[in-house]
């Protein structure tokens, strides 16, 4: 065996050894912070329990594009009822995105099987996916800078955004409630 098969095969061995334990660290972590998870207990329907998982979700997004430093006084309004910015490394806050996306998509199929006629369930679904959508397209970039551990995180991000987007994508065209439509013009009678 040459030097160079040898050295590639000690460092997939080390991969292999540190990766679980990488991954369990990550997921010993709280993916939400005591204010969210007071937010989605106390947000009972489901449409808008999905946006708290949002804006969860967008909050870390914040601290991982430096975005946070632009707006402080929507930041601090914000504090006041979510507290303060959640903190982490990328991998962390990567991860706790993957997280969240995770228990939102429990949630609607929670509700799903109690009650598959739900109206709220397609509605939710929508708003995840454009959610989903956004954050993935800011959170790119970093996949690109992403190490060992990160790079588990960011694949369980691209995989669930990827989920969701794809269930919303199954979804019957979205009805215009009468009344409702913006793009309806009275008639006139001429």
């Amino acid at each position: 065996m040459n030097t160079r098969a040898c050295t590639s095969a000690v460092i997939a061995f080390l991969v292999m050894l540190f990766l679980p334990a990488a991954t369990r660290a990550l997921q010993d972590r709280d993916h939400l912070t005591p204010q969210e998870v007071d937010l989605i207990k106390d947000t009972q329907i489901l449409d808008k329990r999905i946006e708290v998982f949002i804006k969860a979700a967008e909050r870390r997004v914040l601290v991982l594009t430096g975005s946070a430093a632009g707006s402080e006084k929507q930041l601090k309004k914000d504090s006041e009822k979510w507290g303060e910015l959640p903190t982490g490394n990328p991998g962390e806050l990567i991860s706790d995105i993957a997280r969240i996306f995770d228990e939102a998509i429990t949630n609607i199929d929670d509700v799903s099987a109690r009650d598959e006629k739900n109206p709220l369930i397609p509605k939710a679904l929508r708003k995840l996916a454009a959610a989903a959508t956004r954050i993935i397209e800011q959170v790119k970039p970093l996949g690109s800078k992403s190490n060992t551990s990160e790079t588990y995180s960011y694949d369980q991000l691209m995989e669930n955004a990827e989920a969701i987007v794809q269930a919303a994508s199954k979804l019957p065209p979205e009805v215009a409630k009468k009344g409702k439509s913006k793009e309806e013009k009275p008639k006139t009678n001429n």
